[in-house]
């Protein structure tokens, strides 16, 4: 390949009907999660924490994290591992999809008509046949201290 473009490869998930998409260099592992034991006083958008292989790992509910409708049958189907500041965590999705390396170029900023929820985490859109593809920030997903200052203010 002689061409100077750059791509990324993009983990995608399914979260209340709607497409994103996780930068693979920071997808540790995919994973069908076990029993999430509930941690006290934890907000909505923390699922839980669960044991993976001897490691405590916390469960962030993506649907309740990107303000979408919570969904009305039982437990996720697959989780998304990842590891961030030192801690590990498991991405509760609807459905994985597939890994897609799209080029940079075609990242879009965020538009102004989406949703504040998803402009908050949102690295980004992607222009796919037929859907939309909502690139996420990893970092911005994990911080939660945010949206409690944003929330209080």
């Amino acid at each position: 390949m002689n061409d100077t473009s750059q791509f990324t490869e993009y983990v995608t998930f399914t979260a209340g009907g709607q497409l994103f998409g996780l930068p693979i260099a920071g997808v540790q592992e995919v994973f069908r999660p076990g029993r999430i034991t509930r941690v006290p006083l934890a907000g909505a958008q923390i699922a839980g924490v669960l044991n993976l292989r001897g490691r405590i790992v916390t469960a962030v509910d993506m649907r309740s994290r990107l303000g979408l409708k919570s969904s009305a049958g039982g437990a996720p189907a697959m989780a998304i591992g990842i590891e961030a500041r030192g801690e590990s965590f498991g991405l509760l999705v609807d459905t994985l999809g597939e890994v897609l390396k799209l080029a940079d170029g075609e990242r879009e900023p965020n538009p102004v008509n989406l949703e504040r929820e998803l402009a908050r985490v949102a690295a980004g859109i992607c222009r796919l046949e037929g859907q939309l593809l909502v690139v996420l920030d990893v970092e911005r997903v994990l911080d939660f201290a945010a949206d409690q200052i944003g929330a209080a203010a």
